[in-house]
């Protein structure tokens, strides 16, 4: 067993020695935040820009203001970019200008500014887009949007039928919805192309996809990871499933190089893999393409190894087929000799150098989540990095020295807050596997009651990150105080690809004893926690093991949290978008095939075993896991005369991301914890 514990008041007090911490942090405190936005770096690695978002409580959202940070002056602050107010997606092209995106009356327009100077518009886009890519050398732009069949980014060269009369969207294949909105048929995330003369884009567009018909970047969650431009401009790399019949049990995107004129159609680059190829990233030499790949069609969560194309020859090689980690993204360093990445590693999501010779990895940072990660000239590195004590700040790494923290955005308002322990520990699980968990602590010496964090996915982890959804820092902070323990059971990310295979067919066994030994161990070592007195929540997965939980360890817990949970699997196997999720998760094939596989782990079918009281919450937009599972769920529990209660929120999707609902979410959650474990006395009788 290893056992390492992290005093995060100290980082605090480094930030600010001189400002006692003096309460508990609250939701309100966590949205207030300044959120940092991915940097940007100028050709000469001098600038960094990125922005900076505040909450406005009362509008219920969140604004940007773009800035800038001097790297080459110790100490410097970031400040505000003059005249570009509302201006985001800001880069630098290679004459040393900003382009950025901003609204010119009702949509985004594309923007130059050399610093210091005013903004010049460049576009007059027709149609609204969602991002942009400026070639290499600056002569060219390519723009994504959502839109029709069209030749040109505005349709200014397509006249369409006129819509028949009725409301009513009409289907003849799959995907109806996804993730949290109805696809409306024939329009797709699409590419184009424009010229820049003379300060302004050129023409209507050309379409780079051609004849494919599929999203790129790739719905819901893809951006400009997946498209590259060639060092000349005279290509551009993209990723792309195609759209079918098969597209909802599908994970085989591909890769695809195409004339970024439009003059040709699209050439597949990976058409003998049909798993997943994604993130193609040009080296600065335009020598060599780097892409990952998932070798396994249908799975998601399928280790991405990094590959290595030549450009020249075709010739295609696995950079890191013999290091069990899955890379996360890809930055070539200046001198082409190596690759930057980023991937999950044991509560921590560090930094790799990857040697483009050998295949050697080299880890180069410690604890926290690091991420966008930037190559400046002479062999710095750029990055953001969080943890549970604090969200992303700017960090400087120069060769083999200690990370420099460039930034603290938060500073003040973290320095009001009281601080918080953080222990990992490991422990003997399921089959004798080593199992790693952590525990977040108030710092106290009163006796806390749990708080149990089941992770989502079920391929993930509840690591050393900041989150602004499902934070460890906020649960630990609520009522009079909550020690959490969380467990990457089985599935989860960060420990090779076979432990992360092995909850495949096994949602409620191994995930669940690890859970059960992980508790007993933390309360066994820990007497400050209660081990009689703990409630457990969870979403999605974790949501599912709250369902679970309930029927198969019902007199564990005084309460539960269930969010988003899959509650009758027969139902989610045929409601749920992504289908290659639900098959592959139970065995590979559908529920008619195969239904005792899906029957197995059903929490349904142990709802007569339910006593625990619980707290179902749901999104009317989640068409991940329906919000007709949570109503299901509660409904049960009603029948059964279980302590319950139900929160949907009408507009949230499978997270709850609006200041305002993230707020409620954790009053309604505290509330319910609190009155279940003692917070406000005794729990009262009834509903």
């Amino acid at each position: 067993m290893i056992k390492r514990s992290l005093l995060l008041a100290a980082a605090a007090a480094v930030l600010a020695p001189t400002v006692a911490a003096a309460r508990p942090m609250t939701a309100t405190d966590m949205h207030m935040m300044r959120r940092m936005g991915a940097p940007e770096v100028s050709p000469d690695g001098k600038t960094a820009v990125f922005t900076l978002s505040t909450t406005d409580l009362a509008a219920n959202k969140r604004s940007n203001v773009l800035h800038s940070l001097d790297l080459t002056r110790t100490g410097a602050a970031p400040q505000p970019v003059a005249s570009a107010e509302g201006a985001h997606d800001a880069v630098f092209g290679p004459d040393g200008a900003l382009y950025f995106l901003k609204a010119v009356g009702e949509r985004d327009q594309l923007h130059r500014m050399v610093m210091g100077q005013p903004a010049q518009v460049m576009s007059d886009f027709g149609a609204d887009i969602s991002g942009f890519k400026l070639s290499p050398d600056g002569s060219k732009v390519l723009v994504w949007a959502d839109q029709r069949d069209c030749p040109d980014l505005a349709c200014a060269a397509t006249t369409f039928a006129a819509k028949e009369p009725g409301s009513g969207r009409v289907y003849d294949q799959l995907f109806v919805r996804h993730w949290d909105t109805w696809v409306e048929p024939g329009t797709k995330s699409r590419i184009y192309t424009f010229d820049i003369a003379d300060g302004k884009l050129q023409g209507f567009g050309t379409r780079v996809t051609g004849a494919l018909v599929g999203d790129t970047p790739s719905k819901p969650f893809g951006g400009g990871e997946e498209i590259s431009w060639s060092r000349d401009g005279r290509t551009v790399f993209f990723a792309l499933r195609e759209a079918g019949r098969i597209e909802p049990t599908s994970t085989n995107l591909d890769v695809f190089a195409a004339p970024a004129d439009g003059s040709g159609q699209p050439t597949n680059l990976t058409p003998d893999n049909d798993g997943t190829d994604t993130l193609p990233t040009v080296s600065p030499d335009g020598r060599t393409l780097a892409y990952v790949s998932m070798a396994r069609a249908g799975y998601e969560a399928d280790r991405q190894v990094l590959m290595l194309r030549d450009l020249a020859t075709g010739r295609v090689r696995a950079l890191t087929q013999g290091w069990d980690r899955s890379v996360g993204s890809i930055e070539w360093a200046p001198d082409n000799r190596s690759i930057l990445v980023t991937t999950g590693d044991t509560l921590e999501h560090p930094i790799f150098r990857v040697d483009v010779a050998s295949g050697r990895v080299t880890r180069l940072t410690g604890e926290g989540n690091a991420g966008n990660v930037q190559a400046l000239p002479g062999g710095a590195v750029l990055y953001t990095s969080n943890s549970i004590q604090a969200p992303d700040d700017l960090y400087l790494l120069r060769g083999r020295g200690k990370p420099v923290q460039l930034t603290a955005v938060n500073k003040t308002l973290l320095a009001e807050l009281d601080p918080i322990t953080v222990d990992r520990f490991s422990f003997a699980g399921a089959n004798g596997d080593k199992v790693w968990g952590i525990k977040v602590k108030p710092v106290t010496n009163a006796s806390l009651p749990i708080a149990f964090v089941v992770h989502g996915g079920p391929q993930g982890s509840f690591g050393n990150s900041w989150s602004y959804r499902w934070n460890p820092r906020a649960f630990a902070n609520l009522g009079s105080g909550f020690g959490v323990v969380s467990i990457d059971f089985h599935g989860s990310t960060g420990y090779g690809q076979a432990f992360t295979d092995s909850i495949r067919n096994d949602w409620g066994g191994k995930p669940l004893q690890d859970l059960q030994l992980g508790l007993a161990y933390a309360t066994a070592q820990d007497k400050q926690l209660q081990a009689d007195n703990a409630c457990a929540l969870g979403a999605s997965y974790g949501g599912y093991m709250m369902n679970w939980i309930a029927g198969q360890w019902p007199d564990r817990f005084k309460c539960l949290v269930q969010h988003d949970g899959v509650f009758d699997a027969r139902a989610m196997a045929y409601e749920t978008e992504e289908l290659w999720f639900d098959e592959w998760e139970h065995g590979g094939k559908t529920y008619y095939e195969d239904p005792a596989a899906f029957e197995r782990w059903n929490p349904v079918n142990h709802v007569a075993k339910w006593k625990t009281p619980m707290l179902v919450i749901t999104g009317e937009k989640d068409y991940r896991i329906p919000y007709t599972q949570g109503i299901a769920a509660f409904t049960a529990l009603q029948r059964r005369d279980i302590p319950s209660k139900l929160v949907v929120f009408p507009d949230e999707n499978h997270w709850v991301l609006k200041p305002q609902n993230s707020i409620q979410w954790y009053r309604e959650v505290e509330g319910w914890m609190k009155r279940w474990t003692g917070g406000q006395g005794t729990a009262p009788a009834g509903n």
